[in-house]
């Protein structure tokens, strides 16, 4: 089956310890391409690991994860997951854009070479092209007077959408946000939103970790709600919100709403 058919991201069955706690026990779900799904549930539910797993930053211990049909970080040998080489993982997450809690920019680098570094050294285009398209993105998410600017010299907002021009900078097939607001100064939390519903609005595959209610029922075409490591509910924002199944659901969206 095509990855097209099957969804852009395909997790299946996939489980995560850290020692002897159990986080992700047997994660599922599918998203297709253009679609905009937001994980919810309370801290510790595995939500943050289960992004972190997509993008390969974390190991599993069973499962599969594939993005536009290619499995990252592993191949299967004698039934058993065997990880893939260093090189592989790498071009593997070419088609996946990750904008962290923590903005993790470097220091040392203007806005503009921030956005560059990837294209540059990963993907080895040329310096004068790769330029014009950082000054594009910077602009694209309001950064056009902050070319030059090093990220101390930035407000937490700013720094955010440098990393997600970063991000977007290698042309991903599928972006994962892990709570992207999280960190920020409350004032500066509706520019980074702006940014992402721009991206929602222009096809963009997203797949956010949120807390930001508001946010996900605007945007997402699906909610999928998590605790203790499995998935409680998935459904459409206004189904999850207005009409939730599930125990679990309900008692979260009371105690946050």
């Amino acid at each position: 089956m095509a990855a097209s058919d099957a969804g852009l991201v395909q997790v299946v069955d996939v489980h995560k310890s850290f020692g002897r706690l159990e986080v992700l026990r047997g994660v599922s779900m599918t998203v297709g391409r253009g679609e905009v799904v937001c994980l919810i549930g309370p801290s510790g539910s595995g939500k943050t690991t289960l992004v972190r797993c997509i993008n390969h930053l974390e190991r599993i211990d069973a499962g599969r994860i594939l993005v536009a049909g290619e499995s990252v970080g592993y191949r299967e040998r004698n039934g058993r997951l065997v990880e893939e080489s260093d090189a592989i993982i790498a071009a593997r997450r070419q088609n996946i854009g990750m904008v962290f809690q923590r903005f993790n920019l470097f220091p040392h680098l203007t806005a503009l070479e921030n956005v560059s570094v990837g294209p540059l050294r990963v993907l080895r285009r040329g310096r004068g092209e790769v330029y014009v398209e950082a000054k594009e993105l910077l602009s694209s998410v309001g950064l056009a007077d902050k070319f030059d600017s090093y990220p101390a010299q930035l407000s937490g907002g700013q720094q955010q959408r440098v990393a997600i021009a970063r991000a977007l900078a290698m042309h991903p097939a599928v972006m994962l946000f892990d709570e992207p607001t999280s960190a920020l100064d409350p004032e500066t939390v509706g520019e980074v939103l702006d940014v992402m519903r721009k991206l929602a609005k222009g096809g963009m595959t997203m797949i956010v970790v949120t807390h930001e209610m508001g946010f996900a029922r605007e945007v997402a075409d699906r909610i999928i709600m998590m605790d203790e490591g499995i998935v409680v509910e998935e459904g459409g924002a206004d189904e999850i919100f207005a009409r939730p199944e599930m125990e679990r659901t309900k008692a979260f969206l009371r105690a946050i709403l």
